[in-house]
């Protein structure tokens, strides 16, 4: 495994077939500093929030705490509500313009997270790298430039 990236050890090769419904794919940068861009990077399956969000937020609130609301590109997703309740809280959604490549975090009063969204129909190779692209914590690169750099931005070909 020598030859092998160190981001290709963290999803399994069919990561959307291979992982068991309702798990978030998620990676966080994994320093405290929070110098980069992004502080991590989210790969739903599908644009279906109702079905996505409620594993992202759980997973987030297992590594950073309460998360008290989401703001997202409404235009990207089907049927963006105003509220979601995850583990028994009411997580607050926001629709903004930010563009459907970043999903912002609030956790607590002003705490903010930024996380890169992969779409859903990326090529298992191009999330991956986009992903670790996004979790370094030296990135300077925005959201949408690395989605096109890794090729994250294009559908895969029909096989």
């Amino acid at each position: 495994m020598a030859d092998t990236p160190d981001f290709a050890r963290f999803l399994p090769d069919a990561v959307h077939r291979s992982v068991r419904p309702g798990t978030a794919l998620l990676r966080l940068e994994t320093t405290h500093a929070r110098e980069g861009i992004l502080d991590g990077a989210w790969w739903p399956r599908s644009r279906d929030i109702g079905a996505e969000l409620p594993s992202l937020i759980s997973a987030l609130t297992e590594h950073l705490g309460p998360v008290t609301r989401v703001g997202l590109d409404g235009s990207a997703w089907d049927g963006l509500p105003t509220r979601v309740v995850v583990d028994g809280r009411v997580v607050h959604i926001d629709s903004f313009l930010v563009g459907d490549d970043t999903v912002l975090i609030t956790r607590g009063e002003r705490d903010l997270f930024s996380l890169l969204l992969v779409p859903p129909d990326t090529s298992p190779d191009a999330a991956r790298a986009a992903m670790a692209r996004a979790v370094r914590a030296d990135n300077v690169t925005g959201a949408g430039q690395i989605l096109l750099d890794t090729g994250s931005d294009t559908p895969p070909a029909p096989t």
